[in-house]
């Protein structure tokens, strides 16, 4: 019978942990409320000259809440629009919610996007994305700041880039 007990306690064990271990962990966050962004509260920015080409509009999500350093935005590009090349230290998450678009890795081939498709974006890999030379995207973009940064911009996609 002891066996039973010893058995029976080794088996319980893994299963109790997870357990133990929320009871624990939410002790440093109890001090925090929950936030909650309005939707329409945050104004929207166009998408500066020097790191777009054509007609891009900056709908912010949410900004980093320490200690995450995760921030969104919807992004709107007209036909043709498109960022310029960039990195993200942390890499980026993009889903696109409408429309039709175009993505690049440096060295890579013009990929087309659509509605419910979803672009991980590895850290420190050079790329654009943009909309589709007749159609507008829009697209929820995801990334992390290190050091206080979540882009490193560069040079603009040329035409014969985007026309690939």
């Amino acid at each position: 019978m002891k066996l039973f007990a010893i058995v029976g306690a080794a088996l319980m064990l893994p299963l109790s942990a997870p357990v133990l271990a929320q009871a624990a962990a939410p002790a440093a966050a109890a001090d925090q409320d929950m936030v909650i962004t309005r939707a329409g509260t945050q104004p929207a920015g166009k998408g500066p000259a020097q790191n777009f080409t054509g007609s891009v509009r900056v709908d912010p999500l949410f900004v980093a809440h320490p200690p995450s350093a995760a921030s969104a935005a919807y992004v709107t590009f007209e036909p043709g629009a498109r960022s310029a090349w960039h990195t993200h230290p942390l890499g980026q998450v993009l889903v696109v919610t409408a429309g039709a678009g175009r993505v690049q890795q440096w060295g890579g081939k013009v990929q087309e996007i659509r509605p419910g498709d979803v672009v991980w974006t590895p850290p420190g890999v050079k790329h654009w994305h943009g909309a589709a030379p007749t159609t507008a995207l829009t697209h929820i973009a995801i990334q992390e700041a290190a050091a206080g940064n979540n882009v490193a911009w560069m040079e603009k996609v040329s035409d014969e880039q985007y026309g690939k």
